[in-house]
């Protein structure tokens, strides 16, 4: 099964729509047979160059149809769902803008969930002032943080952080 399928299967678990976020330039990926999903482009605004994780987020922003986004990245194939519903439990709560796990002494910018019109607003403004990172769109947010013996408590092997950046990381 292609890496991209087990995120996919775990969003739709708990989500409606999902959205997956492409590079500007590419085929579109297979998709697990029978999911409901659309793609969005990452395309730099007026340039070619690649803007960064920040201008991904946007574009599934701003194809996003709901007013809740759970985001986690093509390459976690684990996203626990008992974890993804209890961010979806604290998102309920006011004066949120979105929801990161505790990792330590911070939090981790993916996977979180984020009110996709407050998101898209600070996420267009943060591009236009040249900030790429997730970490940077999160310190502009309310952020509810998990703390990390509720989710662990759900996820006892942290899979919800695990992501693919090498062949060795395939080694579960």
């Amino acid at each position: 099964m292609p890496l991209l399928h087990h995120p996919v299967l775990r969003l739709i678990e708990v989500c409606n729509e999902v959205v997956v976020v492409l590079s500007a330039e590419g085929p579109e990926p297979s998709l697990p047979l029978g999911v409901p999903a659309r793609f969005a482009r990452d395309a730099a605004e007026g340039s070619g160059d690649r803007q960064g994780p920040l201008a991904g987020l946007l574009a599934g922003l701003n194809e996003t149809t709901t007013d809740l986004a759970l985001v986690v990245g093509g390459d976690m194939p684990e996203p626990s769902t008992p974890v993804l519903l209890e961010m979806l439990a604290v998102a309920g709560e006011a004066g949120t803008d979105a929801v990161a796990l505790q990792d330590g002494d911070l939090f981790r910018p993916l996977p979180m969930l984020v009110r996709a019109d407050r998101g898209r607003h600070v996420a267009h403004a943060l591009l236009h002032d040249g900030e790429r990172r997730l970490r940077g769109f999160l310190d502009a947010l309310r952020v509810g943080v998990i703390d990390e013996a509720t989710w662990t408590s759900l996820d006892p092997q942290r899979r919800s952080l695990h992501d693919i950046d090498v062949p060795g990381d395939l080694q579960i």
